[in-house]
Formats: C-alpha cells, structure tokens, sequence
C-alpha cells in the first residue's frame, strides 16, 4: 500500500530578552548552575509572577511576521506535570486563549513549488530547568538556570509531508525569527528546538493516522533524518499488518534511530487550569500597530528586492539573505559604490571563505564594506587585475588595511598602458617567430603562450585583457 506522512512540527524559540518571563533572573547562557535563579522561579511560597513586557512584545511580532491573527486578549494557565527540573511541579503556559492564532509560512523544496504550511498558534511559557546526567554513577542533578526562560512555542498545522519541508520550514522560520532579533536560532544551544509530531495514512484518505512525536533534534539535518527513520519505521509496522503505537519518542543522532521514551500525551493529562496569579492579558490594537511599524524587512522580501533591484540570481540572493547581518554587510558594500554583481560574488565565495577559514562571524570581519568596494573598485577601474585583488583581499584580512594603501606598499598596480604593453610584445614577437607564424597560421592556443610571456616579464602586472586585444590586433587575431 502506498502512504502518505503527515508531518507537524512544534518549534519552542528562546526569547531574547536579558531577564526572566516573570521574574528579574538574567537568561545568559552558559552561567555555572543554579546562580540565575531567585524566589518566584524556583516557586518558593508565597511569590507572585510578574510578566515581562519585553516578552508580549517580542511574540507579537513574530506573529505579525508570520501572518498571525493577534488577539486582544489571552489568558495564563498552569500546565501541570511532575518531573525534576520543574520547581513549581507546574509550568505557567498558554492555551485555551493563546495570543496569536491562524497564520502561515511560504516554504519552498528546491526544485518544486512553493507550498503554504499553516500556523495553528503561538504562545508563550517559560522553559523548565535542565537535567545533567553523571556518566561515571547513577547520579542526576538538576540546573534551575533555565527556569522561566521565556519561551514562544509556534505550532504548525499538519500540512508537511515530507521532512525536507520540514527543514524548509524550519529554516525559514528560524531565518524570520532571527531577522526580528527576537530569538538566535542556535539549535546547538537549544534556544531554538524542535518536536516533531508524524503518522501515515492511505494516499488519498482523509482521516488522520496514529501520531509518534520525536524529539531530542538538534540540528534541521537532525530532525530531517529523525523523520526520514520514523517514516520508515511506522511504513514497516504497517506494512506488516502491526499498528502504530502513539507515543514520545527519543531521537539517537549515534545510531540513527528513534527509542520509544513514553505514552504521548494528551491536553487532559497536563491537567490545564487558569493561573490565578496572573490577570489576562490584553493587548490593543495600537500596540499592535506600534510593532507592526517596526518590523524589518523579512527574508523572503529582501531577496527579491535583491534579485530586482541588483540583477542578482535567486542563488545568490538566498546566500546573502540567510543571515540578516550578512545581507546588511552586502548591500552596504555596494551602496558604496561596488559593482553589485561583483560584490555578491566577493561577499559570497571570498569572503565567507576567508571568515569560516579563520572561524570568525561576518561582524567579525577586519574588512570594512567600504574597504571592500574600494578593492573593488580598483578592480573595475582596471588599477589591479583579479589575481591581484585576491593577493591584497587577503592582506587585507590579515592586517585590516585598505586595498589603495596595500596596492601602493606592494607596487601592484596593473600595466594597462597599451604603448609600454606592444613595445614588450614585439620583443616577444621577435624572439618567437616560429609560435607567431602559427598563430597565424591558426593555432589560437598559443594566445596563451603569449599572454604567458607577458606576464612573466612585467612579474605579473599586465592587464590580460588589453594584452589580449594587442595580440589579436597586431597578429591578425
């Protein structure tokens, strides 16, 4: 029988906010354990939440980006569950009356269509704290550093099919969510992490089939692969006249497959109940607006104003605009004046080669985006060739000098002067007459032969072009 996957995704984004959802408590990641921790987030008795304005503000800007409907009012509750990284043996979440509902994202596979996957919801909660597992003896320990980190949880309609739309969705809602610089979208970090909810039915039947949900994916390659296994494993059960039973299960990177981790759960077995610590949360709409008038220009409208506006393919595009810092980097190098097919090309190949070779980030770089567009520059104007340009680019990492200053220091300029270039070819000419005679005669490869010697002699500094417009004019080319 031939099957279908139905495949939703639950992506939880860090927020970047500098303290707590509901309390003072810094989020700073990588601070030893149990030091930004207080009170109300350990859920000592007696403490009162109080909800950080930064957090409202940030989520209703990613749903605005993600064509969300915000509503004006959402109200708190308590998801309860009793594990040990959660002080409070409840988690104070959204969910009858979340705040924003009903929007959609455009992904594209490449090589296929361009496909509109639905946002069921968006909401927000805290993040409960992180267990550490001793490997030398049967020991955990609890870090509440994590605890009440706010969060917003994005859940995605049932509409991808197959896990490379599910890595394009992802991907695209990272690369909004971290346009909006309300999340960094490190995976690595779990700042930004996945669940991944996938069942199989019938092609062309319209009732759902029984659901696993997968976790412990920590890189979109992860959950693509995660998804890929779960997809075989439950066509196999099927296959073999066996059903599939619902439940959590653990994604091992190491061994390539999933370990069933528990029962799934239902909403009725977190027991959902309104905080009674926290009021609802209305939110109008002129701070809805408000936001609105500072979104950025998202991704996927940044790289078509960049293919329209400079001329640039949709690959090239996509490069530059996968990171916001990036894409910025790039157009500030030619509004300074850079040819802007030739800057992507330098910014894309050159540079981020020469940034990941020295483990650096694009903030990082020692070359400016004027420093840049003056090399290249120098190159457009004909002052240096191209082999030379990749000699001062790559001074010019090293010390973060400007090309016209290394160009000087090192006597690079191109030999462009048609008199001085012919007077050399002659002699060139005079000393090989048997490879002129056969250039003549039709053996065009000897342009290189010549355009060789010419190089050698001017250590080279000639412009290859007018050498080999010389040659063809006094050859007979």
């Amino acid at each position: 029988m031939e099957y279908e996957a139905v495949i939703g995704l639950e992506v939880h984004a860090q927020l970047l906010t500098e303290s707590k959802i509901f309390c003072g408590c810094a989020t700073k990641f990588g601070a030893p354990p149990n030091t930004h921790v207080c009170p109300v987030c350990l859920g000592m008795p007696g403490v009162l939440p109080v909800l950080n304005e930064r957090v409202v503000e940030f989520t209703i800007r990613a749903g605005l980006a993600t064509n969300c409907s915000v509503q004006p009012k959402s109200v708190w509750a308590r998801k309860n569950y009793f594990y040990p990284d959660l002080p409070k043996d409840y988690q104070i979440s959204q969910y009858e009356l979340p705040i924003c509902l009903d929007g959609w994202l455009d992904i594209q596979v490449e090589g296929q269509d361009k496909r509109r996957i639905g946002i069921t919801r968006i909401h927000m909660e805290e993040d409960a704290g992180k267990l550490v597992h001793d490997p030398s003896q049967p020991v955990s320990y609890v870090d509440y550093n994590r605890t009440g980190v706010p969060l917003m949880e994005l859940v995605s309609e049932p509409d991808l099919r197959t896990p490379a739309e599910a890595g394009a969705y992802l991907r695209a809602l990272r690369d909004i969510l971290v346009y909006l610089e309300v999340c960094d979208g490190n995976m690595e970090e779990g700042s930004f992490r996945c669940d991944a909810n996938v069942s199989l039915r019938p092609v062309g039947q319209q009732e759902l089939g029984t659901k696993a949900e997968l976790k412990n994916m920590n890189s979109f390659r992860g959950v693509e692969r995660a998804l890929e296994y779960e997809i075989r494993r439950q066509r196999a059960l099927l296959d073999e006249g066996g059903k599939v039973k619902q439940e959590t299960r653990l994604w091992d990177p190491d061994q390539g497959k999933s370990f069933g981790m528990r029962g799934k759960e239902e909403a009725h077995d977190y027991r959902y109940m309104p905080d009674p610590d926290l009021l609802p949360l209305i939110v109008d709409d002129a701070w809805v607006e408000r936001v609105r008038a500072g979104l950025p220009e998202l991704p996927e409208a940044k790289r078509a104003r960049l293919v329209a506006e400079f001329g640039l393919s949709e690959y090239d595009a996509g490069v530059l605009t996968a990171s916001k810092a990036l894409a910025d980097y790039y157009e500030a190098v030619a509004a300074a004046g850079a040819p802007a097919k030739t800057a992507a090309n330098w910014v894309t190949s050159d540079l981020i080669g020469a940034l990941k070779a020295q483990g650096l980030e694009i903030g990082q770089t020692p070359i400016s985006p004027g420093g840049l567009a003056g090399l290249l520059k120098l190159i457009e104007a004909g002052t240096i060739s191209g082999k030379m340009a990749k000699e001062v680019f790559a001074e010019m990492m090293d010390t973060g000098e400007q090309a016209e200053a290394i160009v000087k220091k090192k006597g690079l300029t191109q030999v462009s002067d048609a008199g001085e270039l012919e007077s050399l070819l002659q002699e060139i000419f005079a000393a090989n007459p048997d490879e002129v005679e056969a250039f003549k005669g039709g053996k065009k490869k000897l342009m290189g032969f010549f355009v060789g010697q010419v190089m050698q002699k001017t250590k080279g500094q000639a412009n290859p072009k007018v050498v080999n417009q010389l040659i063809n004019k006094l050859l007979g080319g």
